[in-house]
């Protein structure tokens, strides 16, 4: 094994207070220890947040589904074509999910960014309510996308030729009053993406007040600005008692810009990554005319997939427990970042980081203008980390500082070794920084 990040002088020194002679000699020590890690040629991933094996081995038995379940109680064939909108059942547990009735909820495959993605080519092209609702007819699009974020969301955009704007996160969810601000202004913003609990890197919940916010956003900016609500990580809990997060769809309906919103969830990390079943919900409105694109592409989703779900996870009080399986799995590795994160860098001046009770992602922010480089000598040592600027549109974090480190796939003891290199790449970087 590696030896472990450095400790004593150099650990509680502050980068702040260190004269040129200290730093020297913490520099020297610090690039003695970066070399032992790129010698022992170790090869770790810390890059997207995919469930590691245990989490997967957890819904095994979801494969076995019995032939006797093939069929529905009122005799539909799981086998053949149909059922555009899902199984019933399917549909009730995205409701149950996302916090709408049945009647506004679509089950579809595996992918609910696949959902986003052609919900936003509908809008663009088609639009969502009629071709007078066409985005593709009003010249430049623009979204507001919260930063740090989430990059497939803004690749979507990009692919779209739709214009971002970033907005900054805060302790409780997006500034709303730049939200607010922007809107009102410029007609152009047609959309914003959101991630609402345990957000994409930040592991932020948003505040009831701020989901308030957000649901009123349509009588400001008109009845073609869509809200995406990507809660992707609404039952990804590491605690028990966790915070919970605001049924914006019922504030929707308090300002009556139901029609204004866009729902998705999925089960690819509760049960199998790639192969679950995604749920996208919105007003009855929206939903017709949103049948329409899913009726050109498809003849009904994978329905024997939906039905090994259902009898496995059965329904919301079912996903919850398996969820705590989950939890255990994955508490000991957070823990193991925080706890690198706090003896290596806490109290130097280096840095700072979230300390999500749910999700998939710890985001760290270094000294502006050091991640890439910080990046650059982790991964010369062994250790991948997704790209800086991932967490922004176009790739370009302006103060060049954003990292998310995605620590659910690694085993305890590999992450364990990355952690060490990451922080000693941190130091390494932050003092000659300073020097």
């Amino acid at each position: 094994m590696v030896a472990e990040t450095l400790t004593g002088t150099q650990n509680t020194m502050n980068l702040e207070n260190a004269n040129q002679a200290e730093l020297q000699t913490w520099e020297e020590k610090l690039a003695a220890k970066y070399n032992e890690y790129k010698e022992a040629g170790l090869k770790l991933d810390l890059t997207r947040g995919k469930p590691g094996n245990a989490q997967l081995d957890l819904a095994v038995a979801m494969e076995d589904l019995p032939k006797n379940k093939m069929f529905l109680e009122n005799g539909t064939d799981l086998r053949n074509y149909g059922g555009l909108d899902g199984i019933p059942a399917a549909r009730k547990l995205g409701a149950e999910m996302l916090g709408l009735p049945e009647s506004e909820v679509i089950s579809g495959d595996h992918s609910s960014l696949s959902l986003m993605y052609l919900y936003l080519l509908h809008a663009f092209y088609q639009g969502s309510q009629g071709p007078e609702t066409a985005w593709a007819n009003e010249g430049e699009i623009r979204f507001l996308a919260v930063v740090p974020g989430y990059d497939r969301h803004f690749s979507i955009c990009e692919e779209l030729g739709i214009r971002m704007i970033n907005v900054n996160m805060l302790a409780d969810g997006p500034d709303m009053d730049t939200v607010e601000d922007l809107v009102s202004k410029d007609p152009r913003i047609k959309g914003m993406w959101c991630v609402p609990k345990y957000s994409n890197p930040t592991g932020n919940i948003y505040s009831e007040e701020v989901v308030e916010r957000i649901a009123a956003l349509g009588k400001i900016a008109g009845q073609n600005f869509r809200v995406m609500w990507d809660n992707a990580y609404g039952v990804h809990d590491l605690l028990e008692n966790s915070q919970q997060l605001a049924n914006v769809m019922d504030y929707c309906r308090k300002y009556g810009t139901d029609d204004n919103l866009i729902l998705t969830a999925s089960t690819s990390k509760i049960t199998v990554a790639g192969g679950g079943i995604s749920f996208l919900g919105a007003s009855r409105k929206n939903l017709e005319h949103f049948r329409k694109r899913l009726s050109v592409m498809s003849i009904g989703p994978n329905k024997l997939n939906q039905q090994r779900h259902i009898l496995f996870l059965k329904n919301i009080e079912g996903v919850r427990t398996h969820m705590r399986k989950h939890a255990e799995i994955l508490r000991p590795k957070f823990e193991m970042v925080q706890k690198h994160l706090e003896n290596g860098l806490g109290g130097k001046g280096m840095g700072s980081w979230c300390k999500p009770e749910g999700g998939y992602f710890v985001s760290f922010d270094s000294i502006p203008g050091l991640a890439q480089e910080i990046i650059r000598l982790a991964g010369e040592a062994g250790v991948k980390l997704t790209p800086a600027g991932a967490t922004f549109p176009y790739g370009k974090d302006p103060k060049d500082s954003n990292i998310r480190l995605a620590p659910t796939f690694p085993s305890v003891e590999d992450l364990d070794q990355a952690m060490q290199i990451f922080v000693t790449c941190v130091q390494l970087v932050s003092v000659r920084h300073r020097m």
